[in-house]
Formats: structure tokens, C-alpha cells, sequence
């Protein structure tokens, strides 16, 4: 019996097993249902190939919500293992995306994970094992065992959004077997992180486990650090033969100042020290605070159905203030500096209902799943204006980009009332039905749609008559289309057609100017192809065209408002590779060509004015035509390996109006490690940026660009016990 990719952070000694001791340890498998055609297996056993001690996970249940080998998934997906994430150092979601291909890290103001995938920008596509986490906070990594990025529309699955993909976490969960494990970091300016894993069995019918994190640092920027923990206990419940729950409690706690990076100049990055800070350091920090708590019970029918319940809630507390680079330097080396602050609270409720049965037709093959999933999500929203000395407006020109500072003396509402004070509701309700046929050893068809539901209320309590209050419902019914063709046990190819749709409320938010916009419409058409280029070495390739159609953007010359770019297309190339060169060289990485343009300008006179329409063939933000990123992992003897990894990122616009332009760049980072004789303690060594190169690698808009970090390194401990 195998476990879905990663779904165990190691293997345990395999043991006679009852129908119930195989049943719980499939609940250990973490990700959708994952159940095996006779639970009375004679031995337990993990598929090593799939644990996070390797870089060649084969099996995945993102794309499909049940256990699918990656070659039988018409879709482009790329897991990042636990292994990967430590040989590297990764420290942040952002971190480990930067080696996905077809995916760019977006800098989200610092204070939240963002990113672009395939030219679609997001920060609400962010999924815990497969259940919508969609808060504009920073995540870690400390209790992953992967984390799965599905590439292109995947509305079948995860509903509204998902425009360019999803990324979705999957978290450690308990073996039925002892677990210990503890890390302690220390790097250049000041980082000390800690973490542990530990767990164990009570008896054969509750298992446990506990991940924790702390970790402080300063920054190579002038002010910034960070503080933040977390925790994260799980247990498992064996309550019959055929039944296992499993409960999961997680608190987050993030505290960080909030860099947005420096000004723009000339159409390209200023030139400044990139340690210099824009606006005032003291005054800008971000705070979140995460509590969730995930119950879920599956159990198998005597007919054969398996039903798996899954629900969440979770508390977002979130508030950040920012007083930043608000326009580019001008030809008097003056910039002018900007302040909000903004509070959001957010809980998310989730409850997924799945049933699976797979069963044989004459000589053809089933696996239905049929699902519903309902959900509300309540979020309470605040934003003032800093005001700078007397005045009552948020901008401060004519500040020094030579000494570019400057303090708010408070921050209000505008009289005007135009600072946002709102709730929101959303309620969610969907189903879907999924068929996965095998016609025979060759030829397979994943065919499936999904009724989504969405409403958005919008209660604005601004002190302005009358208050915009807003409602708005959309219906959405999103297919999804995939045939297989395996011609070989090495290689296999498809082609597939999917598709999602992006309410006007998608991320709990209205106003008048996208409360009648009609949804976004994401398609994507693709062809694929993965190889096994030796038996632990896999090449996988993806052509695709996604076109996304009444597109909304942000405004660059109005925050907070929207315009229209009608039609985006990206077309592109992604190549992936990951696994074993050698049993001493193992590999991961990738290439994206990606060409994301405004396909069909909007038609001016509604809400887009002559001077924000967006001209088409514009390059879309935040989207080089190439980059490309390659991990490689040595093991020497005696105990020694060494890590080296290369990215390549090129020059790429920082919004659709294309006037300013970021440099392309090359970045190596190395490792050396040495496991001590008893395997149980490893010392790491990681450097990042080797060539100390100047860099920028992300942005926020035309004048929030992020400065890469210079050289530096961190040395990492590890014992297991």
C-alpha cells in the first residue's frame, strides 16, 4: 500500500496490520481520500519514493482529490518535497515558489504571500490540504511535508479563482510510529530559528504529533526584522475497523516590518544602496495572528463507497502599516512618500464532503468522486491615511531621495470618507463529479464539472450618506477535461481543457466601480508529457495557452481602483525536472517561456478613462519571457555532501503599462553538509548569492521594488532522536 507523495515524513517498521491499523495509517496520508482496494493488507509499507527524504515524489492527489500517480494527472504539477525545502535552506513559501517553474513570487507589500502564476496574479489561491486558506498573511514552512503547485485553471477542484493555479500545503500528520526531530539555525544579521517534530503512537488506535517553530531575525535592510512561532499538534483516532478521525490545531503568530523596497527612476530600478530604506522603518510593521483547527473523519462503507468529511475553521487576525515609496524620483531627486495603515479580521468556515468508488464496467475502469462543499467566510475591514505633520493629505512630496525619510504624525480617516470600514460575508456552496476511466493499460480520461454558488454581501459603515452597501451572486459551473495516453511504463502524454471563473467579490471585497462586473472567465488548453529518464529521474513539459477574459486590473495611477484590460493571454512552455541523476546526485528544477500580454484592450467609456486603457499587446507584470532554477544535491563520502543551486530570472516589466523594467540576473547559492557517523546529527552549511550580486527579484507596482539580499549564510543543526 503506498501513500499519497509525501505523505509520510519517514518509513516505520512494517507490522501485521489489521483492517483498522491499515485504514488509520492511510488517514496519516495527508491531501484528499486515499484509500486502497482491500484495507486487510498483510504489511504496512511507505513507498520510499514518496517520503521527504527524496526529491521524487510519484503520486499526488491536488489535481484530482483522489491518490493519482503523476503520470495519469493531464495536468502540469510540480511538488516541492520536505527534502528539497531543507537542502536548500527555504525558509518561507516564497522561497521554495522561486523554484517552481512558470510561478514568480509577487512582493505583496511584504506583509502577505503573493504570487503570479502563469501571468495571473494572486494572493487568495493559497489552499492547507486542499481547503481554502486564502488570508493575506505570511505562511511557514516548519510542518510541511510538501508543498504542491497545480499550474492553469483548476475549477473542478478548488472553485472560484485559480486563475494561473493553486498552491497547496500539505502538512505532516501522525505515523503510528515514533517521530523526534529538532533543528537549530544561526545566520547573519542576528536569524536564530528553532524548530522540533516529535510524535509517537499512545496504542494502536491514537497516534500524535507536534511541530513547533520560533525563529527572530534582522535584515540587510536599514530597520527591518522579524519575530514569529507557531505550533501545530495533530492526532489521529482510530475508531473502528473502517473508521479514523483526525484532529489538527494550528497558531501562527507573524510579526515583521513592512519593506516595500525603493522607487523607481528613468523607467528602471534607482540606484541606491540596498540596504536603504524608503519612508520610516519605525513606523511600518506588519502583525498576524492564525488560529485554525481542522477535523476530519473518513470511513469506508461495506459496499465499497469511502467518504471523507473534512471541515475547518480559521481566525485571521490581521493589521499592517506602510509609509513607502508612493511615485519614482523625479529629475529634482525628490519622490513623494505615502501611509496607510489597514485591520482585517477574517474567519473562514469549510466543510468538504467527499465520496469515492472505484468499480469495473465490462472491461472499463471507474474511480467516481462526487463532492459538495459549503462555506462562509466573515471579514471586518479598516484603513486610515497616516497624515504627515499638519497637513491633511496622505502624500508628502518633495522628499529627498537622497535622504528619503519621512514620519507621520497620526493616521485618520479622510473626511471625505473615501479610507475603506466595512464587513463582508461571503457564503459558498458547490458540488461536483468527477470520473476517472481506464479504458485499459493505455488509455485514460479524467472528465469532470463543478456548480459553484457565491455571494457577497457588502456592509460599509463609512461615515458617509448614503453608505455604499453592495451585494452581488454569482453562478458559476466550471468542467475540466483530460485524456492519457501511456505508451510505455517510462513516459506518458495529454491534452487537456480546463477552466474557472472569478466573482467581482472573489477576495471579500466590492465597490461600485466591480460590484456589476461580470466574473473573470480563466481557460486554459494544454499539452503534456512526462518521461522517466531513468527510474528515479523524471522530465516532464507542458505547452499551454490560458487566456483570461474580462480582466480587471489594478490601476497604477489610482490605488484602490480598478480598469479593464479585456483579455490577457499567456502562452508558454514549462519544463521540469527532479530525482535521481545518480543515487549520490539528485536534482530539481526547471524552465518557463512565458509570454503574458494584453490580448484585447477595454473599451473606453465606463470605468476605464482614455489615459488608463491598456494598450494590447502590453506585457503582463511580474512575468519574465524566461527564468529558470536548478537545485542539485551531492552526497560524498564519509558523511559530506554539498549543495549547488542556479536561478536565471529575465528582464521583465513591473505592470501592464510597461514603463518601467527590471534587469535580468543570475543568482548561485551552495551548501556543504556533514552527517556525523551515528546518521542521527547533520551540520548544513547555506550561502546565499555566492556572487554577491545586485538583484532584484521582485516588485509591488512601479515603485515598490525589493533589493535581493547580498551574500550571506546561515548554519543549520539537526538531530533526530
Amino acid at each position: 500500500m503506498a501513500c499519497p507523495s509525501g505523505a509520510f515524513r519517514a518509513p516505520f517498521p512494517p507490522r501485521p496490520a489489521s483492517a483498522a491499523v491499515a485504514f488509520a495509517v492511510m488517514i496519516g496520508c495527508a491531501g484528499g481520500p486515499a484509500f486502497a482496494a482491500d484495507v486487510t493488507l498483510p504489511e504496512v509499507q511507505v513507498e520510499g519514493s514518496d517520503g521527504d527524504k527524496e526529491y521524487h515524489p510519484t503520486r499526488s492527489n491536488t489535481a484530482t482529490k483522489t491518490e493519482t500517480p503523476l503520470k495519469e494527472t493531464p495536468a502540469s504539477i510540480t511538488i516541492v518535497p520536505a527534502q528539497v525545502i531543507r537542502d536548500a535552506s527555504l525558509l518561507s513559501i516564497g522561497e521554495v515558489l522561486r523554484y517552481v517553474p512558470g510561478v514568480m513570487v509577487h512582493q505583496g507589500e511584504n506583509n502577505r504571500d503573493d504570487v503570479v502564476l502563469r501571468g495571473n496574479r494572486t494572493n487568495a489561491d493559497f489552499f492547507v490540504n486542499g481547503i481554502r486558506d486564502d488570508a493575506q498573511v505570511f505562511r511557514d514552512i516548519y510542518n510541511l511535508e510538501r508543498v504542491e503547485v497545480l499550474k492553469g485553471p483548476a475549477g473542478i477542484i478548488f472553485g472560484r479563482g485559480g486563475a494561473g493555479g493553486v498552491v497547496n500545503r500539505v502538512t505532516k500528520r501522525p505515523v503510528y510510529g515514533p517521530v523526534g526531530e529538532a533543528t537549530l539555525m544561526g545566520g547573519q544579521y542576528d536569524q536564530i530559528r528553532g524548530t522540533f517534530d516529535v510524535g509517537d503512537k499512545f496504542n494502536e488506535s491514537v497516534a500524535w504529533r507536534i511541530n513547533g517553530i520560533a525563529e527572530r531575525s534582522d535584515s540587510y535592510r536599514d530597520g527591518v526584522n522579524l519575530k514569529r512561532f507557531a505550533i501545530n499538534p495533530t492526532a489521529t483516532f482510530n475508531l473502528g475497523p473502517r473508521t479514523a478521525l483526525l484532529l489538527d490545531f494550528e497558531h501562527l503568530d507573524d510579526r515583521r516590518q513592512q519593506d516595500r523596497g525603493i522607487p523607481s527612476r528613468n523607467g528602471a530600478p534607482f540606484e541606491t544602496s540596498r540596504s536603504q530604506f524608503f519612508g520610516n522603518a519605525g513606523q511600518s510593521h506588519a502583525h498576524s495572528e492564525v488560529d485554525s483547527l481542522s477535523v476530519v473523519l473518513d470511513h469506508e462503507f461495506e459496499n465499497g463507497w469511502q467518504l471523507r468529511n473534512a471541515f475547518r475553521v480559521a481566525h485571521y487576525d490581521r493589521f499592517y502599516q506602510n509609509v513607502y515609496p508612493g511615485s519614482a524620483v523625479n529629475a529634482a531627486n525628490t519622490l513623494t512618500i505615502s501611509a496607510y495603515n489597514n485591520a482585517n479580521q477574517r474567519t473562514n468556515y469549510f466543510n468538504q464532503t467527499d465520496l469515492v468508488r472505484t468499480f469495473v464496467t465490462g472491461t472499463v475502469a471507474h474511480t467516481i468522486l462526487a463532492g459538495v462543499e459549503l462555506g462562509r467566510q466573515d471579514s471586518a475591514n479598516q484603513r486610515l491615511d497616516g497624515v504627515f505633520g499638519t497637513n491633511t493629505f496622505t502624500n508628502l512630496p518633495g522628499v529627498s531621495a537622497s535622504n528619503p525619510y519621512a514620519a507621520v504624525t497620526r493616521f485618520e480617516a479622510n473626511p471625505n470618507g473615501s479610507n475603506a470600514r466595512n464587513d463582508v460575508t461571503a457564503e459558498i456552496s458547490a458540488a461536483y463529479l468527477q470520473d476517472q476511466i481506464s479504458f485499459n493499460e493505455q488509455w485514460k480520461l479524467i472528465a469532470g464539472v463543478r456548480y459553484d454558488r457565491f455571494k457577497t454581501d457588502f456592509d460599509d459603515q463609512r461615515s458617509v450618506v448614503p453608505p455604499t452597501d453592495l451585494s452581488r451572486r454569482d453562478n458559476g459551473v466550471s468542467p475540466r477535461i483530460g485524456l492519457i495516453w501511456l505508451p510505455n511504463p517510462w513516459s506518458s502524454y495529454y491534452v487537456s481543457y480546463s477552466y474557472a471563473f472569478l466573482p467581482s467579490g472573489e477576495q471579500l471585497s466590492l465597490a461600485p466601480t466591480t460590484a456589476d462586473l461580470e466574473p473573470e472567465k480563466a481557460r486554459n488548453y494544454e499539452i503534456g508529457a512526462r518521461w522517466d529518464l531513468m527510474p528515479r529521474l523524471t522530465l516532464s513539459a507542458a505547452i499551454f495557452r490560458l487566456d483570461r477574459d474580462d480582466v480587471r486590473s489594478a490601476d497604477p495611477a489610482n490605488p484602490g481602483f480598478f480598469v479593464k484590460t479585456g483579455q490577457q493571454r499567456t502562452e508558454g512552455v514549462e519544463i521540469g525536472l527532479q530525482g535521481e541523476v545518480t543515487p549520490n546526485w539528485l536534482v530539481f528544477g526547471g524552465y518557463a517561456y512565458l509570454d503574458s500580454r494584453v490580448r484585447k484592450p477595454f473599451n473606453s467609456g465606463t470605468v476605464a478613462t482614455a489615459a488608463t486603457i491598456i494598450p494590447a499587446g502590453n506585457h503582463v507584470g511580474l512575468t519574465p519571457r524566461n527564468a529558470f532554477s536548478l537545485w542539485n544535491r551531492f552526497t560524498f563520502h564519509d558523511g559530506w555532501g554539498a549543495g549547488l543551486g542556479v536561478t536565471y530570472q529575465d528582464d521583465y516589466y513591473t505592470s501592464f503599462n510597461n514603463t518601467v523594467k527590471i534587469p535580468s540576473f543570475t543568482r548561485v547559492d551552495g551548501a556543504v553538509y556533514y552527517a556525523f557517523p551515528n546518521q542521527k546529527t547533520q551540520l548544513a552549511l547555506n550561502v546565499e548569492n555566492l556572487g554577491n550580486v545586485k538583484y532584484f527579484p521582485t516588485v509591488d507596482g512601479d515603485n515598490n521594488i525589493t533589493p535581493g539580499a547580498p551574500f550571506n549564510a546561515r548554519l543549520t543543526l539537526t538531530q533526530r532522536f
